[in-house]
């Protein structure tokens, strides 16, 4: 497997620390809004990493944290009348509601900045006496200009980043570059104890601290969009190399921006959807169709057109599914014909083609071009098989669902439908009776209320087939 490593500007062949085992980090939310469609990308797309990690044998540990105290999350709770702690839950719990709608699995551990003070403390602390940061009227600073490898990530000269930065009034930094490890505790806002005083974590700290604890000093993938790069990840790697001397991360993956109007989706910009706002509109399967479609690290232009085309592409997923999962049942019993067996011997050329688009910085889009090409063929060869047998189906539908369940799509059948089926199939069977009877009648009324259950009917040389519209 070949990833692209934003660090070295090129694809990397993957070798893991350990041998067998991944170690991954995702930067997860501010906990103070419902997550945005341009949220959604790293979120779908790192966990079909995971799932692909997982389905060629790797035992997988994610981490994905929640920044469960910030500036925003204050200033929410102050425009909500509430606690920042009641915020963060509040958005916490929402966030769940919108990764499991649109099947994202949960991470092996989901940590919050707030959980992790001590662990916090004991890096800044570290920083501290290594020379690296410094103590400011009760805030802390990361001498940057200290970590001689500053701006090795973003790939910018640390002499573009100087005569970026600017120093404020008031300022009582040493370097306009140096950044906030602890902020000293303002009147009204959440507060720790600290070596420093009452105050609270930097945002990029955390990060390093939870991925530490967790993960340990050298990783192997850390994950995030691409504004992220600097200067969050930037200021991740300079506090944990500095802190642990040693490397921080093996391999760092950065999704592509979601576009509107060729400009970033984001909140600052207040050009955004909302997760849930589209899921409304089109459903989170297909959002995470969408997603899929495309390669992780090009850019994505988000349409109600192309979520459209989404739709209609997880559609023919689908019926290719419901189409083998009846002939699985209803076709013929017995071995497969010579015809039969040679094409399901052919199917392993689908793993070997998803797999090699997968192992090429997983390309989704290219491995969802593969699951096409075996709908295609697929179909063609049940149609035309005169009587397909079960067999056939069922080694069909072993090859789609196992490449399919790597991407996530299409989602297993929710609950509730086993109800539904016992129902309609009783009526499907009192309607052949009633056909039978020659009772057209009767027929036709049954045929109006599968109708108005939402359910269609199609006549197959198998037995009838039916399928939500």
């Amino acid at each position: 497997m070949k990833l692209f490593n934003s660090m070295s500007m090129k694809k990397e062949e993957f070798e893991p620390i350990e041998p067998g085992k991944v170690r991954m980090y995702a930067c997860g939310p501010t906990v103070y809004n419902y997550i945005h469609v341009g949220n959604a990308r790293p979120i779908i797309m790192f966990d079909v990493l995971r799932r692909y990690f997982e389905y060629r044998g790797y035992e997988v540990t994610f981490v994905q944290n929640f920044t469960d105290v910030d500036d925003k999350i204050i200033r929410r709770a102050n425009e909500e009348g509430i606690s920042s702690a009641e915020v963060a839950e509040k958005y916490i719990a929402e966030y769940f509601r919108d990764a499991h709608g649109l099947g994202v699995r949960e991470a092996t551990v989901h940590p919050k900045a707030t959980e992790n003070i001590p662990e916090i403390v004991a890096l800044v602390q570290t920083l501290i006496d290594k020379g690296y940061a410094y103590e400011a009227q009760g805030d802390v600073y990361f001498r940057t200009l200290r970590f001689e490898d500053y701006g090795k990530l973003s790939h910018q000269p640390i002499e573009d980043l100087k005569s970026g930065a600017r120093i404020e009034v008031g300022d009582i930094k040493e370097n306009p570059l140096d950044f906030a490890l602890w902020k000293a505790a303002k009147p009204g806002e959440p507060a720790w104890d600290s070596p420093w005083g009452k105050g609270r974590p930097g945002w990029h700290i955390e990060c390093s601290a939870m991925s530490l604890r967790y993960l340990g000093k050298t990783i192997d993938i850390h994950c995030g969009g691409s504004d992220l790069a600097f200067p969050h990840h930037e200021n991740e790697i300079a506090q944990s190399e500095a802190a642990n001397g040693c490397q921080f991360v093996r391999y760092w993956l950065h999704n592509g921006f979601i576009n509107i109007d060729n400009k970033k989706m984001s909140k600052s910009l207040g050009n955004f959807f909302t997760v849930r706002e589209a899921a409304d509109a089109y459903g989170y399967e297909t959002i995470r169709m969408f997603m899929l479609m495309s390669h992780y690290r090009s850019p994505l232009n988000y349409s109600g057109e192309i979520l459209m085309q989404a739709a209609a592409a997880l559609e023919r997923i689908k019926t290719a599914r419901e189409n083998l999962v009846f002939l699985s049942e209803n076709g013929r019993e017995g071995a497969l014909s010579g015809e039969e067996s040679a094409f399901a011997d052919s199917l392993v050329k689908y793993r070997e083609a998803f797999n090699a688009a997968m192992d090429d910085d997983f390309n989704t889009a290219d491995a969802v071009s593969v699951i096409f090409e075996l709908v295609r063929e697929v179909n063609a060869a049940t149609a035309a098989a005169k009587d397909p047998s079960r067999a056939l189906a069922a080694a069909c539908l072993t090859m789609l669902d196992e490449l399919t369940d790597v991407l996530g799509i299409p989602y297993a059948d929710e609950g509730g439908d086993d109800e539904l089926a016992a129902r309609v199939e009783k009526l499907i069977a009192d309607r052949q009776a009633a056909r039978k009877a020659k009772n057209w009648a009767e027929a036709d009324r049954i045929r109006d209320e599968l109708t108005g259950m939402g359910i269609v009917l199609s006549d197959t040389p198998q037995g009838v087939k039916w399928k939500k519209a």
